[in-house]
C-alpha cells in the first residue's frame, strides 16, 4: 500500500487564499480593463502566479485615479468666466469644432493670441520675464524640472515672486522629478515655493505607478499669459548650453505663449491637478480679455476619463482632413485606430507626412516604430527622419486652419496612460507659420521608403519585431 503524507493545513489554507485572490484579481481585470490584450495579460499572470500576480495587479494594474478624479469633480465649480467668448466657426471648420466639443465637453473660445516659441532660447526668457513681472499668482506644472542652470534660474525667479507677495505654486510629477538629482523640489521649497508632487512613489501604503504620470507642461502668470507645449525645465532645451558630444542629449522643441480667454480653461486644468495632488483647493476664475483673433480650446486627457479623448480627437481630425496632414512627434507607436486613420487619409488622396527623429533616445520605441512603418508607406503615407539633435516637438496640422499643440506623444503611454494637455488652434496665421516650420524641417529630413524598410537585415527585423510586441507597454 502506497503511503502518503497528509497535507499541512496551513499549506492548504495558503494555497486556497492565493487561489481566491488570483481569481478575484482576474475577475477585476476582466470587468475593468478596456483592452483585450491588457485584460488577457493580467488574467494570465494572476492565474499562473496567484499570490504574486494579485499583488502586482493591486500595485500596478488598478486605476485608482479615475475614482479619485470623479470624487473631485463632484465639488461645485464656478461658471467659467470665459463662457462669454464661446464662438461657432465657419461652415468649413464646423465638423472639427463639433468633434472637439463632443469629445471634451468644452466650448471653442474666441479672442486668443498664440505665439510660437522655437527652442529654449526663445521660450525660457519669455517665461522668466513673465514670472519676474507677476503681480498675483504664478502656477507651474512640469514633468521634469532639472536642477541645472535653467532649473536654478526658474527657482530663483519663483523665489523672487514669493518675496514680492505673489502666490506661487509648482506641481511636479512624482516620477518625472526622479530624472534629476539632486531634486529641484528641495531647492524650490527653500525659496518659499509651495510645491506638490503628483502621485509620488511611496512605501506605506505601497504605491508606484510608472504609467499614470502628469505629463502636462503649464505655466500661468496672473490673467495675462500662459505657456504650454513640449518643453520641460532643463538645460537640454538650450542647444548652445547643453553638452554635446558622444551622447548628444540636446533637445529641439517648440513651446507656445497663449493669451486670452483660453487661459481660463488652463487654470481649471491646473486647479484640478493641484487638488488631485494635495486636496480640493481651487482658484477663482480669471477675468478673460480679448488678446487676438485665434479660436482655441484646451482639452485635458488622462486615465481618469471614461473616453480616450485624445485618440478620438486625433483620429477624428485626420478623418476630416481634405488636403494635407502633418504630424511631428518624438515617439510614434500608434494604436490600430490611428494607423487606420492615417492609411485611410492617404488613400483618399490627402498628403500625409510624419516627421520622426532619426535617432531616438528610447531604443525600443525607435525599434517598435520601424517595425510598423511598412503599413503606412505601403498606403502612401510619407515618413521623414529628422537629423539630430533629438526633435521633441509635438504637432498635428490639418489643412490650413487647424492645429493641435500640447504635451502628448503618439504612443500608448500618452494616449491612454498619462495625463496630457492638448490645445486646439483654429487660426490660419498660426497654422501657416507652423506649416512653414514643418516644411522647412521636412526639406532637411531624408524620406523613408518602403525599400529602406524591406531592406533591413533579418536580425534587425527580429529585434524590431520583439520591440513591437512590447509596444503597449513602451
Amino acid at each position: 500500500m502506497t503511503g502518503y503524507l497528509p497535507a499541512d493545513p496551513w499549506t492548504v489554507l495558503f494555497a486556497a487564499v492565493a487561489g481566491v485572490l488570483g481569481v478575484l484579481a482576474s475577475g477585476h481585470a476582466l470587468i475593468n480593463k478596456r483592452r483585450p490584450r491588457s485584460a488577457f495579460g493580467w488574467i494570465a499572470v494572476c492565474l499562473m502566479f496567484p499570490l504574486a500576480g494579485a499583488a502586482l495587479y493591486y500595485l500596478f494594474g488598478v486605476n485608482r485615479t479615475r475614482r479619485r478624479a470623479q470624487r473631485l469633480r463632484e465639488d461645485d465649480l464656478p461658471e467659467p468666466a470665459a463662457a462669454a467668448f464661446t464662438v461657432e466657426p465657419e461652415e468649413a471648420l464646423a465638423p472639427l469644432a463639433r468633434l472637439g466639443e463632443a469629445v471634451s465637453g468644452g466650448p471653442l473660445l474666441a479672442g486668443n493670441d498664440v505665439e510660437i516659441l522655437h527652442g529654449g532660447e526663445a521660450a525660457y526668457p519669455a517665461m522668466l520675464e513673465a514670472i519676474d513681472t507677476a503681480a498675483e499668482r504664478v502656477l507651474l506644472s512640469s514633468y521634469i524640472f532639472d536642477r541645472d542652470d535653467t532649473g536654478t534660474a526658474f527657482a530663483d525667479a519663483l523665489g523672487r515672486a514669493v518675496d514680492r507677495g505673489v502666490e506661487v505654486r509648482v506641481l511636479l510629477d512624482g516620477v518625472g522629478e526622479l530624472y534629476s538629482w539632486p531634486r529641484a523640489r528641495h531647492l524650490l521649497a527653500r525659496r518659499g515655493v509651495d510645491v506638490r508632487r503628483f502621485l509620488p512613489p511611496r512605501l506605506l501604503p505601497p504605491s508606484f505607478m510608472i504609467n499614470l504620470r502628469n505629463h502636462r507642461k503649464i505655466l500661468l502668470v496672473d490673467d495675462r499669459v500662459g505657456f504650454t507645449g513640449g518643453m520641460n525645465v532643463s538645460d537640454r532645451h538650450l542647444l548652445a548650453r547643453a553638452p554635446a558630444g558622444r551622447r548628444d542629449r540636446r533637445v529641439v522643441d517648440v513651446h507656445f505663449a497663449l493669451r486670452g480667454p483660453v487661459l481660463d480653461r488652463l487654470l481649471a486644468i491646473f486647479d484640478s491637478d493641484w487638488a488631485f495632488a494635495g486636496g480640493p483647493e481651487r482658484h477663482h476664475r480669471l477675468t478673460p480679455v480679448r488678446a487676438g483673433e485665434a479660436r482655441c480650446r484646451a482639452i485635458a486627457d488622462g486615465p481618469d476619463e471614461e473616453l480616450d479623448r485624445l485618440l478620438l480627437l486625433i483620429t477624428g481630425a485626420i478623418g476630416l482632413a481634405r488636403r494635407r496632414v502633418a504630424i511631428m512627434t518624438p515617439y510614434f507607436v500608434p494604436p490600430r485606430e490611428l494607423l487606420g486613420a492615417l492609411q485611410a487619409a492617404a488613400l483618399r488622396g490627402v498628403d500625409v507626412a510624419i516627421l520622426l527623429p532619426a535617432h531616438n533616445n528610447l531604443f525600443f520605441v525607435h525599434r517598435a516604430t520601424r517595425h510598423l512603418l511598412w503599413e503606412l508607406l505601403q498606403r502612401g503615407v510619407r515618413v521623414h527622419y529628422q537629423p539630430g539633435p533629438f526633435v521633441h516637438s509635438k504637432l498635428l496640422l490639418v489643412d490650413d486652419d487647424y492645429a493641435q499643440i500640447g504635451s502628448a506623444n503618439l504612443d500608448p503611454r500618452s494616449l491612454r496612460l498619462n495625463f496630457e494637455l492638448t490645445v486646439e488652434v483654429f487660426d490660419r496665421p498660426t497654422v501657416t507659420a507652423l506649416w512653414a516650420h514643418v516644411e522647412a524641417a521636412r526639406a532637411q529630413s531624408p524620406e523613408v521608403t518602403l525599400a529602406d524598410v524591406d531592406g533591413r537585415r533579418l536580425g534587425t527585423r527580429l529585434v524590431d519585431g520583439v520591440a513591437w510586441l512590447f509596444s503597449p507597454y513602451l
